[in-house]
């Protein structure tokens, strides 16, 4: 079996366990953008914490927040934590948006292609590769794959990519093995399989619907913690 049979064959068989999930449209692009600067070393609870806090302290005005001292900003997003370089880099994503569109919107990624909206995103500080690729599936359904510590986990145990693969790397992996309509569900399931199944600690292998198809599972003797 070649990768891109094993890779089509666990894109159906998470559709099978966990469903298909139907991408809609929904955060506005920029809140997206700024939540996922927040999410950088933490947990979800704590970054969406973290950014309602942002948006009540300042009535929801991307202008205040700009133009705020940057104390009151790290106040304001402290649960997410490394906030002495999350406020400023979210102040200069701010000002670059308003200095180049005249408004607080990202609304014309939609208008690029793939490759240029990552460039552009990826230019902005605090904003790497997973922050990027977020944006583009999550807010336009754009053919970008992230990878969190979740994606890698299970995409190095199933042997899609080497043992040691780095996000990016895997990030290119998936990209060239399966359709961009097929980012969306892949993502969201294998977040699932990850948080159900597949745990990094403790793994659930005798429950695993990619068993049959999982390097780890096979040769469990030869791995270690990951």
């Amino acid at each position: 079996m070649d990768l891109s049979e094993k890779a089509q064959i666990i894109y159906q068989r998470l559709i099978d366990g966990y469903g298909e999930p139907i991408w809609q449209p929904g955060q506005d692009p920029l809140d997206e953008l700024i939540l996922t600067i927040l999410s950088a070393n933490t947990n979800d609870v704590n970054s969406g914490r973290a950014f309602e806090q942002l948006k009540t302290a300042f009535s929801d005005d991307w202008d205040a927040i700009r133009t705020a001292p940057l104390e009151a900003i790290k106040t304001a997003i402290r649960p997410a934590g490394m906030y002495n370089q999350k406020a400023p880099n979210i102040v200069a994503v701010l000002e670059r948006i308003q200095r180049e569109q005249g408004q607080y919107d990202l609304s014309h990624l939609a208008a690029m292609s793939v490759d240029e909206a990552f460039t552009y995103l990826t230019s902005f500080p605090g904003v790497g590769h997973k922050t990027a690729s977020i944006v583009l599936l999550f807010c336009f359904n754009r053919g970008a794959f992230p990878v969190d510590t979740h994606v890698q986990r299970i995409s190095q145990r199933l042997g899609i990519s080497d043992r040691r693969a780095p996000p990016i790397k895997i990030k290119a992996i998936w990209e060239e093995l399966l359709p961009p309509e097929n980012f969306y569900a892949l993502h969201i399931n294998l977040i699932r399989h990850g948080r159900q199944t597949c745990q990094a600690r403790a793994p659930r292998c005798e429950l695993c619907v990619l068993q049959a198809y999982c390097d780890y599972y096979q040769e469990q003797g030869e791995w270690s913690v990951t």
